[in-house]
């Protein structure tokens, strides 16, 4: 049965992609640091990195509606749902901390472990919404692609010290 309140999970989902990408771009500095670091010629225009986080917490916080509205979700499956998505959340804004602020790549290439799972787990529970679960795929290839990236900017620019 669907929702008997549409507006908790698009408050949720807006609220979550808003707040996700603020501090997202609060914590991120392009500055000297981030500009000096040897990258692979392969990495994409820094440019494109804001329009591709922004499709993705879009298509996330879709996916997110579309799992709470789902006729068989239940009560259980509606609080892991929130539960996995502020998991995520935290787990992204932490890896943005690791490598921009703290300016530790080869921390945040650690993390992206638990930020990976997180993403899995997002996919599981939406999956539970059918076709849900296909707006999560970009997310899990682009986190796959900057774990990528970032043990190459590891390797090309460490040892890292705080």
């Amino acid at each position: 049965m669907p929702s008997a309140l549409p507006l908790v999970p698009i408050a949720f989902a807006v609220a979550w992609t808003i707040l996700l990408g603020l501090i997202g771009a609060l914590v991120t500095d392009i500055g000297p640091w981030y500009r000096g670091l040897v990258k692979p010629t392969w990495q994409p225009p820094d440019w494109l990195f804001g329009p591709v986080w922004t499709t993705i917490f879009i298509c996330a916080a879709i996916a997110f509606y579309l799992t709470w509205q789902h006729p068989d979700a239940t009560t259980r499956t509606r609080t892991l749902l929130i539960t996995v998505w502020l998991a995520n959340a935290v787990l992204n804004v932490v890896w943005s901390f690791l490598f921009f602020r703290l300016r530790r790549p080869d921390w945040s290439l650690l993390e992206i472990a638990p930020l990976w799972l997180s993403i899995i787990g997002m996919l599981w529970l939406a999956s539970t919404a059918g076709r849900a679960a296909w707006l999560l795929v970009p997310y899990l290839a682009w986190v796959s692609f900057a774990a990528v990236l970032n043990a190459t900017i590891v390797r090309l620019n460490g040892p890292f010290r705080g």
